[in-house]
């Protein structure tokens, strides 16, 4: 019988417990690319401290959505695409859903290319479309890494731009810390009219990221995946690694993955409502830089910048290894990660091309992400209740009833959204 982690000698348990983190790490930068500063910065800038409890709410949702993406792939050992795909007979309806994630995968590249191309502007004053142009060489190379080093060499990479996307933004708070009775206000839930709805529904879909559901099965597949392919049965025995044990592990990856994320996506909009809010021009990523530049230093306004590249180039390889692999598990077609990388960079550069106001592509990117997430998520909170598909690792109860509140709240969000805008209110 194989040897496992929990037999392992107590120092090296110690060691091995902490090599079986870091696929939520990867899937979290998901969580603070381009489209979250964008959608954050312009909630603080015009509504102060209202939006506040929209990010919390946002980030405690993920943490359930993520670890059962990273469960259902460490469980069966394929993605949710891959199960999805086996699922679906029907080929024109396993099309059609396909395209709408192929659409979720799209806008997200939108918003991370434009992300990197708007720093490096900022940064060294480089036309948006040749910024555009670099965000993707610099993707390409972070792919390769992926492709030909491994999962953990991958992580290593991403995790390091994490840290400097994490500093990047925190670090403003340090220089001007927001109000606290403001905070605890923005802690209430409510609304003030259609473009606080929309703003809202934007952070959610930067927050809930529905190639982040994807792509955590996949990564999480793939970090644990046998040297042989193996029967789901035999997945355990083959990684040498008790599944409970896994998932314990997993959990606090998710943990320490989301608290980063929540943590810097609070900060940035805290930042533009306790320094932006009133001032002319902040509701773009160019006028925040300024403003931020001008009331509180360049050195402040230089670190928001270097970690909105950070941001563009992390999170632009993640969207292509998701976008690989729902064409993959969905329609059973393998297109080489590189070339797929250069196809979807047409959209974003086109939008740069025209001239597009960037920061106005970025929060409308992350609306079409939220529209996304019912189709991402309702299947996941079905499939990791099957008792046939998971086991005894099914969801409990308590679980399923938590993954079916969060699935209506967003629906009815979005429903909201479409009344208020198309009615005028």
């Amino acid at each position: 019988m194989p040897k496992t982690l929990d037999a392992a000698p107590p120092r090296r348990a110690t060691r091995r417990a902490a090599w079986l983190l870091g696929p939520a790490m990867v899937a979290g930068v998901a969580y603070l690319d381009p489209g979250n500063v964008a959608s954050n910065m312009t909630a603080g800038a015009v509504f102060g401290y209202l939006l506040v409890w929209v990010v919390v709410l946002g980030n405690v949702t993920a943490w359930l959505i993520q670890y059962l993406s990273a469960k259902l792939g460490i469980v069966t050992g394929e993605s949710l695409p891959q199960l999805l795909g086996r699922r679906i007979h029907r080929p024109w309806l396993r099309r059609a859903y396909w395209l709408q994630a192929e659409l979720v995968a799209m806008a997200t590249d939108v918003a991370e290319v434009i992300g990197g191309a708007v720093a490096l502007n900022l940064l060294f004053g480089i036309p948006l479309l040749w910024g555009g142009a670099i965000t993707g060489v610099v993707s390409i190379g972070l792919l390769l890494v992926q492709s030909r080093r491994g999962a953990r060499a991958f992580e290593t990479v991403v995790i390091g731009l994490l840290v400097i996307i994490a500093v990047g933004f925190s670090a403003g708070l340090f220089f001007a810390p927001p109000d606290p009775v403001g905070v605890v206000g923005g802690l209430v839930p409510r609304f003030d009219g259609a473009t606080s709805v929309l703003l809202a529904a934007s952070i959610l879909g930067a927050t809930i990221m529905p190639h982040a559901i994807y792509a955590h099965s996949a990564l999480s597949r793939d970090r644990f995946a046998p040297a042989e392919p193996t029967a789901a049965a035999d997945l355990e025995a083959a990684r040498g690694v008790s599944t409970p044990r896994l998932l314990r592990a997993t959990r606090w990856d998710v943990t320490i993955a989301l608290a980063v994320a929540g943590t810097v996506n609070l900060a940035i909009l805290l930042l533009a409502a306790a320094n932006l809010t009133g001032v002319d021009g902040t509701d773009s990523l160019e006028g925040a830089y300024a403003a931020l530049r001008d009331g509180l230093g360049p050195l402040v306004a230089t670190l928001f910048a270097v970690g909105l590249l950070a941001s563009g180039l992390a999170s632009t390889s993640v969207g292509a290894y998701a976008g690989a692999e729902i064409m993959h598990g969905l329609l059973r077609v393998r297109v080489p990660l590189l070339a797929r990388r250069l196809v979807t960079l047409v959209p974003a550069l086109a939008i740069l091309g025209l001239g597009i106001d960037p920061t106005v592509a970025l929060v409308l990117s992350q609306v079409v992400l939220s529209f996304g997430i019912p189709f991402a998520l309702i299947p996941l909170v079905v499939l990791t209740s099957r008792r046939d598909l998971l086991g005894v690792h099914r969801n409990r109860p308590l679980t399923t009833a938590a993954g079916v509140v969060a699935s209506v709240f967003l629906v009815a969000l979005n429903a909201v959204l479409l009344w208020l805008v198309f009615s005028g209110g």
